[in-house]
């Protein structure tokens, strides 16, 4: 599966693209975005450690590990209670970082005993709200698979399971799949469409924090595809490269939530996914280089990511799903 585990998704998302019924992309829009968002791509991707802990790079590697198994919740975040100034992200993120500059990193023993209670307690949340508690649920399950797996294959190590990776994000994926709630594959029409989106962001996560050295040196960043979420199709929605079935956009703007899953949130991810394909294609076609390389999806990904924060993308509903996937 590692060698091909990129292009497989790509391969997928692109077949949904093709048949899908609730989204659609706007191919004739796809030239002239790209020419409009390729000076954008400069963006260099940067670390935040007003949010995130940085310390030595075991510790770092615990954090980054710790952190994405519960980067997850986008549908629950409405009802969460959040930090001054935080999203629902930068909450969880910035209480990990507290308890790590505070006390260091939480042993592998210790995550495979975490409880809701624990994880409700050390959110700062109020788990008396259905939904927080069945997201503090949810964490206090990653934290354990978590735990038991690096326990069980990894000595407790979490630096032992990056190596285990030999410098490949691809392998990495591999390895962390094991842990059910990365399991980030879902059913469309009969055939299993793979994202693998906290998988992915794992190592890039990795990579960022580690400044591409050591245990954050993955020989294939470069393969990796968008981190497919709520965020990039609504950016990508905004702009005018996805185009919504009417009652779906109807769904949305009221606030419902799509099942995870469903036919339209499948389509969702992987037209945007596709799209942002079709995108990196045209600014290669036309030698578009960032930093003297190829742009790359991750860069994309990076790019919508940090327009998504502006106040007319925030202005507008995005989809949102009860998911463990993002």
């Amino acid at each position: 599966m590692e060698s091909y585990l990129f292009d497989r998704i790509r391969e997928r998302c692109r077949e949904v693209a093709g048949q899908a019924r609730f989204v659609r992309i706007v191919s004739d829009a796809i030239e002239g975005y790209a020419q409009a968002i390729a000076p954008l791509t400069v963006e260099a991707a940067c670390y935040d450690e007003s949010l995130h802990f940085r310390g030595s790079p075991e510790d770092t590697v615990a954090y980054i590990v710790t952190l994405d198994a519960v980067n997850f919740g986008s549908g629950y975040f409405p009802h969460i209670a959040k930090r001054p100034g935080c999203s629902g992200y930068g909450t969880i993120a910035q209480s990990l970082t507290d308890r790590f500059r505070a006390k260091g990193p939480l042993a592998a023993d210790e995550l495979a005993r975490m409880t809701s209670t624990d994880c409700a307690r050390w959110f700062g949340q109020d788990a008396s709200d259905p939904a927080v508690a069945e997201l503090m649920a949810l964490f206090a399950r990653a934290w354990n698979d978590l735990g038991r797996d690096l326990l069980e294959r990894f000595g407790g190590s979490f630096t032992a399971l990056v190596e285990s990776a030999d410098g490949a994000a691809s392998r990495l994926v591999a390895s962390i799949e094991r842990q059910p709630l990365f399991r980030d594959v879902w059913m469309y029409r009969s055939a299993e469409v793979p994202f693998y989106k906290r998988a992915q962001i794992l190592a890039s996560d990795l990579s960022l924090a580690l400044d591409d050295t050591g245990w954050g040196r993955f020989g294939d960043l470069d393969s990796l595809t968008i981190f497919a979420d709520n965020l990039v199709p609504h950016v990508l929605r905004l702009d005018g490269i996805l185009s919504y079935d009417a009652d779906l956009a109807l769904r949305i703007e009221r606030g419902e939530l799509l099942l995870a899953g469903s036919a339209a949130e499948v389509e969702i991810r992987a037209c945007a996914l596709h799209a942002v394909e079709l995108i990196v294609a045209s600014l290669r076609a036309r030698s578009f280089a960032r930093c003297g390389a190829a742009v790359t999806a991750r860069d994309l990904d990076i790019v919508l990511w940090n327009r998504s924060r502006s106040a007319e993308y925030k202005a507008a509903p995005r989809h949102r799903t009860r998911t463990t996937s993002y």
